[in-house]
């Protein structure tokens, strides 16, 4: 028999956004910045994607920041990348498809909302610049406040799937980062679907957990169920 879901939470940043790039950018800067040397793209991709600044901080430091340091040098480097996402101006959009995804997800009244390690001065950007809204229940969304564990840990996940009234086995979450599909295996997520936004599809077919591959919300239509509303296969 064919499992049920009853509820998405998004990543966003590398998911319903594609600006991995971006913050790649902006963190090689700080990197050299702080150690003298870019992260590589390994530590890009183990130690920075779905972690909270404090967490990069930490890594790039190698001991526990003061809340001052953390502060300064994540508004600088967060800075950046907002100025970097403003230049683009119109290029500056959703991922493929996303609009028409979420578009569906409302009109079959699926519940759902997004998950993300951002800080609130970017998570009021995307608020506004892409008119989130529209949406989603913006009271609902949960991001990194100072009080949450950052991925791989499951509260994130836990947290979003309570504001929206389900078990986090009923949910299906979509994720680009390697930490964000551990968090979400670890929160005993349901369905866990992977986007190829930045890595290959390949990279995601050896990470055990991960249900479906897709590479953008066209994908998407081989597990809804136009039958019956509200109800994500």
């Amino acid at each position: 028999m064919t499992n049920r879901y009853k509820g998405i939470i998004f990543d966003f940043n590398g998911t319903l956004f594609f600006d991995s790039e971006k913050h790649l950018e902006a963190w090689r800067e700080f990197s050299k910045r702080l150690r003298g040397v870019p992260f590589s793209d390994e530590e890009m991709s183990k130690y920075m994607f779905g972690r909270t600044n404090k967490d990069i901080i930490a890594y790039a430091i190698s001991r526990e920041p003061e809340p001052e340091l953390v502060e300064a040098l994540a508004k600088e480097k967060e800075g950046l990348y907002r100025d970097m996402c403003r230049a683009e101006g119109d290029k500056c959009k959703l991922a493929p498809y996303a609009i028409e995804f979420l578009d569906y997800l409302k009109a079959n009244n699926v519940p759902r909302t997004i998950a993300t390690m951002s800080e609130k001065d970017n998570v009021d950007f995307y608020i506004e610049h892409f008119k989130l809204a529209k949406w989603f229940d913006l009271d609902k969304i949960v991001y990194s406040d100072g009080t949450i564990k950052g991925k791989p840990a499951p509260d994130i996940y836990q947290i979003a799937a309570k504001n929206i009234n389900l078990a986090p086995e009923d949910c299906v979450v979509v994720e680009d980062a390697l930490s964000g599909i551990d968090a979400a295996k670890a929160a005993h997520i349901g369905k866990i679907v992977a986007i190829a936004s930045m890595e290959p599809v390949s990279f995601y077919q050896k990470i055990q957990g991960v249900s479906m591959i897709i590479s953008d919300f066209r994908d998407f239509e081989g597990i809804l169920s136009k039958e019956t509303a509200g109800i994500i296969r």
